[in-house]
């Protein structure tokens, strides 16, 4: 039977991060088998909310790690991808820590046969299905925008640059291809431009989000910016994007104290 882990990125996210935890009920504990919470050297009581959360739970099997530094997003998911490979995990799940996506949407693709044909399985806001709560219209087509850019490019329908609730497959990222992505919060777009670089099936899944008391760490206008020259880049030489050094500080490992 295959290992399951479910990983959950958090940065001073303190109120939302009790809520996310509370959606591990004996559904989700019986397609996962170990829960991970990746601080990012969050500055507010996050840390502290989470272990007095995993007091109170023993029995749900999550421990809590602090990054060695802040790594941003995606070092977090370099650390959590480290974890799955070293403790022999198949799959892992990655939900972020804000609360606005929901695990339950992806049970039944776990329960599924899916990962075994496709490398990753994409939660995606913007497909037929999904439900958006509390996101603005012009974000909304904002982003259709920009999935329309990208399925150009990739030559493919894309329909999320990258959401808070994906599948991966662990096999695929033993390879460690995505070291040197950005720790930022475009590395999933880098992770979706690899999948067509070195030609990953991947497959998306509709998915429920919704905005509420989030504070959101994105700042519109040079996130767009970045997205757009990271796509006329890799479109113009693909091979010396995605090998190239993204990051804005070179970090030779990406390392994390368990606090539990």
């Amino acid at each position: 039977m295959s290992k399951t882990l479910l990983f959950i990125p958090c940065y001073n996210c303190e109120k939302q991060i009790i809520r996310v935890l509370a959606q591990i009920d004996k559904e989700v504990l019986s397609v996962t088998d170990e829960v991970i919470v990746v601080n990012n050297r969050s500055t507010d009581g996050t840390e502290a909310a989470v272990l007095k959360f995993i007091k109170e739970r023993p029995e749900l099997n999550i421990h809590l790690l602090r990054n060695d530094d802040n790594y941003g997003l995606g070092g977090s998911h370099k650390v959590a991808f480290g974890y799955a490979i070293d403790n022999r995990f198949e799959k892992i799940i990655v939900l972020h820590g804000d609360d606005q996506g929901n695990i339950k949407d992806a049970l039944s693709v776990l329960k599924s046969d899916d990962l075994k044909y496709f490398d990753c399985l994409l939660g995606a806001r913007f497909a037929k299905g999904s439900r958006l709560i509390g996101y603005s219209k012009f974000r909304t087509f904002g982003n259709r925008v920009f999935n329309l850019f990208f399925s150009a490019v990739i030559g493919k329908r894309i329909y999320d640059l990258g959401s808070g609730l994906n599948i991966y497959n662990v096999e695929f990222l033993k390879s460690n291809f995505y070291h040197r992505f950005a720790d930022n919060l475009t590395f999933n777009c880098h992770m979706l431009l690899a999948t067509d670089y070195y030609k990953q099936k991947i497959k998306f899944f509709p998915i429920s989000w919704r905005e509420e008391d989030q504070v959101s760490n994105v700042k519109m206008t040079s996130q767009a910016i970045k997205t757009f020259t990271m796509l006329f880049k890799y479109s113009f030489s693909k091979k010396k994007f995605i090998t190239s050094d993204l990051r804005e500080r070179s970090i030779e490992r990406y390392s994390a104290k368990q606090i539990s």
